[in-house]
């Protein structure tokens, strides 16, 4: 009898180890799940256009003030509710001349009331450099914002030209690109799509064709 009730035990305190190890499991899964739903969405890694770095997590981006074509006083927090591709540039860079047509079609393609690609000049002509250079090369779908005071790269750690930020709904920094890109390449916009729709709150975003003139 003796024997038996120490197997008996012996059995109990291993179920009974079996139980709790199999809650632990069943605690930690629950709060990576908690964990996943609450964290940011982004795109897988493999996914990530080249040069494209994203965030741990997403941050606070400084309410950069700066003018539009008209001198009127405009800001970051303006485009609050959009996903923002924010383009730091200026006219006497050649690797910003270079990639703003890019910048022009992803705007043609994407652009609307839930994605805005914002082109901020650093030019300090002001913004009749930048109306005269996007007329000599046909820029058609991007606004003139222009910070000839320059203060827009120290705000944004922006430590060369062009440095581009993606921007979410709530005017957090996703990620950024330092130096060039074509931005209207197809894994570009394939990554950026699918942030725009999220941020949409998952209505369908559909590529418009540009518009011949």
């Amino acid at each position: 009898m003796t024997r038996t009730v120490s197997i008996d035990r012996s059995g109990a305190s291993a179920s009974r180890r079996w139980i709790i190890l199999l809650l632990v499991v069943i605690g930690f899964a629950g709060l990576a799940g908690i964990f996943m739903l609450g964290s940011p969405v982004v795109p897988a890694l493999e996914d990530t256009p080249k040069g494209f770095v994203l965030s741990d997590v997403p941050r606070p981006v400084p309410d950069a003030r700066f003018t539009d074509g008209e001198g009127r006083p405009r800001a970051l927090a303006d485009f609050r509710g959009k996903v923002v591709l924010l383009n730091v540039w200026a006219t006497w860079c050649l690797p910003c001349r270079k990639e703003m047509p890019t910048l022009d079609r992803l705007q043609a393609a994407l652009g609307g009331v839930g994605f805005e690609v914002v082109a901020l000049s650093v030019d300090r002509q002001g913004a009749e450099a930048v109306k005269t250079f996007y007329s000599e090369i046909g820029v058609r779908n991007l606004a003139v914002h222009v910070d000839a005071s320059g203060q827009a790269l120290s705000a944004l750690a922006a430590v060369g030209l062009p440095t581009t930020i993606l921007i979410d709904a709530k005017g957090r920094e996703l990620g950024r690109l330092m130096g060039p890109a074509e931005w209207d390449a197809k894994d570009m916009v394939a990554f950026l799509k699918p942030i725009v729709e999220r941020e949409a709150g998952g209505r369908a975003v559909t590529e418009k064709k540009e518009s011949t003139p």
